[in-house]
């Protein structure tokens, strides 16, 4: 009997002692939640500032009629980049938005994150290409397969964070989960439907991209439970 106490004893005191290396950070090895959001905020700064750098000026010294034909005739990279900015936009809200519930990380949820922030410096380089090439199938694909790799990482760090309750509160509704995985998921999934069509007519692969836009900035039901909590 003494001899069992003391093996129950010893490994209560190993769990004890691994709870509060956990809870000092030593073993999750992990960034300070506000070290990401900061390091992550740097990087949409520092990218949605980059994609006005794909726009070309006009040559100078042109004439009134061949300034206004040059800027007419660069309308597909206007176009792009005012897309690409509203979904950079998205994504930061989104991004902002779980980290309303997340509340500590971990290594791998760290690289996670960084996978995400990696397909969101991509987004510059898609964008110029799509207005260099509006309607070509090889970049309408590089666009699309962009997004879709943008929102499957976001949709990964959401998962990595919920799954178990791992970098979140046990009390979350699992309903907020759900809620926000099937929204996220809509990204991806509409973004390789355009990656599929770009093989038989890319002015539909184009549709289907815009149609991300009004999908993701009309109110959803998960707002009025962001709405509910308090803000961070």
């Amino acid at each position: 009997m003494i001899i069992g106490s003391w093996k129950e004893l010893s490994a209560f005191a190993y769990q004890l002692a691994l709870k509060k290396l956990a809870l000092s950070g030593i073993l999750q090895a992990g960034l300070s939640k506000t070290r990401i959001e900061a390091l992550t905020d740097g990087i949409f700064a520092t990218v949605m500032t980059v994609l006005v750098l794909g726009l070309t000026v006009p040559a100078a010294n042109l004439s009134e009629p061949d300034l206004a034909s040059q800027i007419r005739g660069h309308w597909p990279n206007y176009v792009a980049y005012a897309f690409s900015f509203i979904v950079l936009g998205v994504y930061w809200i989104g991004h902002h938005n779980q980290f309303h519930y997340i509340k500590r990380s971990d290594r791998v949820f760290l690289w996670i994150n960084i996978l995400f922030l990696l397909t969101i410096g991509f987004v510059p380089f898609s964008t110029s290409l799509l207005g260099l090439y509006p309607f070509s199938p090889t970049a309408v694909r590089v666009y699309g397969a962009n997004l879709a790799a943008t929102g499957l990482a976001l949709y990964a760090v959401w998962w990595y964070a919920t799954s178990q309750y791992r970098l979140v509160e046990k009390d979350l509704d699992p309903h907020i989960v759900s809620l926000a995985k099937r929204r996220i998921i809509v990204g991806p999934i509409v973004s390789m439907l355009g990656v599929g069509f770009s093989f038989l007519d890319t002015r539909i692969s184009l549709v289907l991209y815009l149609l991300l836009i009004p999908f993701f900035i009309r109110p959803s039901h998960i707002d009025i439970h962001f709405r509910g909590g308090s803000h961070d």
